[in-house]
């Protein structure tokens, strides 16, 4: 009995304090049934953040999105997959970008804060509908953002390429670029985010909610980490993201008509200089969302992309703790997976209709014998030998034979007397 009570306390006294987090490296522990992993996580220094703010509730059909393994709050990876490495971001996933496959994760389906990552939404919308040879003029709305963000520089009434906007928005970050674009794209910058929002649906972000352009923070703006690497697989489907992303440095034209000289400015993403086989990616930060990674890398005939949301600097810098991430990754065997990016459009097909089961009919009533019309017995027996009954057909024939044998004697006895009597025709 002690024994027992001994047994249970120990119980109760793990589920209250919670598992320790495994070291990295060694094999994830294998979850009970409905069981949630913790994530491994790194300390990080306390920060004065402004209040988070509140999440919408959760929609079942949502975090369902890419399997059902992913729904959960926790921790999930491949069965006998080491530990991820340990970070300070709050939810993070890492996937195949070509096939598609969802490597392991961490919370995916949590709401998360975008910041700058979100630019990458932008670019998925607006990308292919903009000539990059087209040159526009900035305006003061283009410049209307949050004094001391991150800008490119642009000028009023300067002109600049839309391929320039593109490298100040992706290198730069540049909250002025993103603003222009959206603009260009869609007529003004509030249109610009209808379409964006329009685009994450297609993609199957439905998490997703995009109220400035930029990413800078505004009410009811919301992505998780799996919405996010939908959109970067969309992003990096296309060649001149591709580019863009690894361009190292980019000249800001110079603006004679204003008086002002061009300037040059430099990739932020530090994993392309510092990753081998790095393919880009975008960096984010504010106050609110801390800082929100995506990268991109290429190993071995494998390109894989790591996203991640809520993370701190120290001690280590959010696109090292996605260097680290996607290291895991690439260790993991090729066809490890604990769920999938669903394609572009494929939540728009409507659902196959419900096959509705008929009522089941009612056994048959046993049929009644239906009584044949009297024929009569000559009618009776030409019948039963039509229908094939031998006992009647053998002796029937016999009898024919009989008949037919005796009729033609008949008449050969009596066509020889006519001929002895001389009678002839003329």
């Amino acid at each position: 009995m002690r024994a027992r009570v001994l047994a249970a306390a120990t119980a109760v006294t793990l589920l209250v304090a919670g598992a320790p987090a495994p070291a990295e490296g060694a094999p994830a522990p294998a979850p009970g049934p409905g069981a949630t992993v913790s994530c491994p996580r790194l300390p990080a220094p306390k920060v004065s953040r402004p209040p988070r703010p509140v999440p919408p509730a959760p929609v079942p059909e949502q975090q369902v999105v890419g399997g059902e393994t992913l729904a959960g709050p926790g921790l999930v990876t491949p069965p006998g997959s080491p530990a991820p490495p340990a970070v300070t971001a709050t939810t993070w996933l890492v996937a195949d970008l070509d096939s598609g496959a969802v490597l392991g994760a961490c919370g995916p389906h949590a709401y998360g804060t975008p910041a700058s990552t979100q630019k990458l939404l932008l670019a998925a919308t607006m990308l292919s509908r903009l000539d990059p040879k087209q040159v526009a003029v900035a305006t003061q709305a283009d410049l209307d953002i949050e004094p001391g963000s991150s800008a490119v520089g642009l000028l009023v009434g300067g002109r600049y390429p839309v391929e320039t906007l593109w490298l100040g928005l992706l290198l730069q970050s540049g909250n002025d670029a993103a603003n222009m674009l959206a603009r260009l794209g869609a007529g003004s910058a509030r249109a610009g985010v209808e379409q964006m929002n329009a685009e994450a649906r297609r993609l199957g972000a439905l998490q997703t909610r995009a109220v400035t352009p930029s990413g800078l923070d505004g009410p009811g703006q919301f992505t998780s980490a799996y919405d996010l690497a939908l959109i970067a697989r969309a992003c990096f489907a296309d060649p001149r993201f591709r580019r863009y992303a690894l361009t190292e440095r980019a000249q800001i034209p110079a603006q004679p008509a204003l008086k002002k000289g061009g300037f040059q400015i430099q990739n932020e993403n530090q994993l392309i200089y510092r990753y081998p086989g790095a393919l880009g990616g975008k960096t984010g930060f504010t106050e609110l969302a801390r800082h929100s990674y995506v990268g991109a890398a290429q190993r071995g005939g494998r390109r894989l992309v790591v996203t991640l949301l809520g993370a701190e600097a120290r001690p280590v810098r959010g696109w090292q703790q996605g260097a680290q991430l996607l290291d895991w990754g690439f260790a993991l065997p090729r066809d490890a997976s604990v769920g999938r990016l669903v394609d572009p459009g494929e939540l728009d097909q409507p659902a196959e209709p419900a096959v509705t089961k008929a009522p089941a009919a009612a056994a048959p009533a046993p049929a009644r014998p239906t009584s044949r019309p009297w024929r009569g017995p000559a009618g009776t027996a030409l019948h039963r030998m039509a229908d094939g009954d031998w006992t009647l057909i053998v002796p029937a024939a016999g009898l024919l034979a009989l008949v037919v044998g005796g009729a033609v004697t008949v008449l050969a006895a009596r066509r020889g007397r006519t001929r002895r009597s001389g009678r002839r025709r003329a």
